[in-house]
């Protein structure tokens, strides 16, 4: 089974910015793994609140190109237990490899991931669309660009209240709010009960991630549920956040892939707590996989690639929120710009 690592810098619609950051470009990583007739693709992109390079996650799976060689014949359970580790210092890079390798595995069984795994998609979640921190004006603008049944706002700002007053005067959507760790109790308590009041649905990750005394005071007090992100990144942390939250938003790239976020998204159920998966701005690659889980999901964020000035692959398509597979097995890409 041979490695194959390609960098892209995908050039953005519209400057993205939350509470803590601004970008245009986002660095990401394609990851093939090419084993006779079959490739498989995975993604994983740079991060700097978590430290990742693109140069980092590409010295890490070359390091490892011995031991992936051969270990072809695994199960996708097996060759992620074979692989951590080695990379539990880079979950990221890791996602990238478990992708590449479930969208193999199911290749090479002739089925689509989601039929491997015997999932009904008759219910699946429509996904929302995301409004990045900018502007009154412009954010009233970035949702009348794209009519969407959901939307996602980034806050942390001054005018959180006022720029979710005015967002509502424009649309009758289903509104979430995402703080990324931009609020204080105080202000998160108080927030929910203005917000529930103009049709948010839920709060996500208001808090920085180790608050936990706070977060369970928010998690007690706030008129709205209350959903974890940061706090949430690897499979030990749902049951950190069990009776600290009311659900949990596993994202692939931060607890090493689809193999772990399975375990973490089944765990969450058992405790009655609800599901979500979220993106970061990712190509077609990474949004086609995060496709697969949905019928575990009670919410999905998957517009990462909608996101984009252009796509590098084709997989699944989103139309109004409801998304469609691709008519190809594994996660259903195909890569359309090479290196």
């Amino acid at each position: 089974m041979q490695l194959i690592l390609k960098p892209y810098n995908l050039k953005l619609r519209h400057t993205f910015t939350i509470s803590r950051e601004s970008y245009d470009v986002q660095p990401t990583l394609i990851i093939e793994l090419k084993d006779g007739e079959y490739s498989g693709y995975g993604e994983a992109t740079s991060n700097p609140y978590y430290n990742i390079t693109i140069p980092k996650m590409i010295d890490d799976l070359n390091s490892l190109k011995p031991l992936i060689k051969e270990n072809s014949h695994l199960t996708t359970e097996a060759f992620w237990d074979k692989m951590y580790p080695h990379l539990k210092h880079d979950m990221f890079a890791l996602c990238g490899l478990d992708l590449a390798f479930n969208d193999l595995f199911a290749k090479k069984q002739g089925k689509k991931l989601y039929e491997l795994w015997n999932y009904d998609i008759s219910k699946n979640p429509l996904t929302d669309y995301t409004i990045g921190i900018d502007s009154i004006e412009k954010m009233v603008a970035k949702m009348k660009e794209v009519p969407w049944p959901i939307y996602k706002i980034k806050l942390g700002t001054k005018e959180d209240i006022k720029i979710i007053e005015e967002l509502r005067k424009h649309t009758n959507a289903v509104f979430r709010v995402d703080a990324n760790c931009g609020w204080t109790v105080e202000e998160t308590i108080k927030n929910s009960i203005q917000l529930k009041k103009l049709g948010v649905e839920f709060l996500e990750q208001p808090l920085k991630a180790d608050e936990w005394d706070d977060h369970k005071e928010v998690f007690s007090k706030s008129v709205l549920p209350i959903i974890a992100d940061e706090s949430c990144q690897i499979e030990e942390d749902v049951l950190k956040c069990h009776n600290h939250f009311h659900g949990v938003n596993v994202k692939l790239v931060k607890c090493g892939g689809l193999t772990s976020a399975k375990r973490m998204l089944i765990q969450a159920k058992e405790l009655n707590m609800k599901t979500m998966v979220g993106c970061m701005t990712e190509s077609s690659v990474g949004i086609s996989a995060i496709a697969h889980l949905l019928p575990l999901l009670d919410y999905v964020d998957m517009d990462g690639a909608m996101l984009l000035a252009e796509d590098i692959a084709t997989g699944v398509t989103i139309n109004d929120g409801i998304i469609k597979y691709s008519d190809l097995n594994g996660t259903g890409i195909t890569l359309t710009k090479h290196q």
